[in-house]
């Protein structure tokens, strides 16, 4: 791929190219969103589906997401955080942390407050726990030393519990207007 420049950040951004391509991501990572339909019809923007299509084959191609077969429906297919997926997390929960800190009027602020309060440690368990749900990793190497699952709250759940009231806030998504075409024209 031939890049503008050699900087890194103007090389960041040609991968992902546009707003979609983060806001699927976010999708996938936060509210565990892992089929096409969900991205579809949940997400708080209002995607059209010939966009995400495009972005979701993007994401594949960039190896930032897996597409495989949904064990659970033929027709269906999961999509899957690679590593370098994963590796966005940290960048996705800073610009959670600036928003909150300089954009007051977010309604995620829920999850930009318990990601800011949460820190590195709680950065470092989620990635874990994707790394668990998206390619099959487990954590018995892992150092970090966690209470019993049972009595414990996971990254995931104190996050999603975060996000959830800013979802079940947000507008129904509205119909898109259908073009008119004026008599005489085709």
């Amino acid at each position: 791929m031939d890049h503008r420049s050699e900087c890194v950040i103007n090389q960041t951004v040609e991968l992902f190219g546009d707003k979609w391509s983060l806001l699927v991501i976010r999708d996938i990572i936060f509210a565990n969103r892992r089929h096409f339909r969900e991205l579809l019809t949940k997400s708080m923007e209002g995607i059209a589906s010939n966009i995400l299509a495009d972005r979701l084959h993007r994401l594949i191609e960039q190896g930032i997401i897996a597409k495989s077969d949904d064990a659970s429906h033929k027709q269906k297919v999961i999509y899957s955080l690679t590593e370098k997926g994963i590796g966005l997390l940290p960048l996705l929960m800073e610009m959670a942390v600036w928003g909150h800190k300089y954009l007051p009027d977010s309604t995620l602020t829920g999850l930009a407050k318990v990601l800011e309060e949460g820190g590195p440690e709680l950065w470092e368990e989620f990635m874990a726990e994707l790394r668990e749900t998206h390619l099959g990793a487990s954590n018995a190497n892992k150092t970090v030393r966690r209470p019993t699952k049972s009595r414990r709250i996971s990254a995931m759940q104190k996050l999603q519990v975060a996000y959830e009231p800013a979802l079940a806030k947000r507008k129904p998504s509205r119909p898109r207007p259908t073009p008119r075409v004026a008599m005489g024209q085709s």
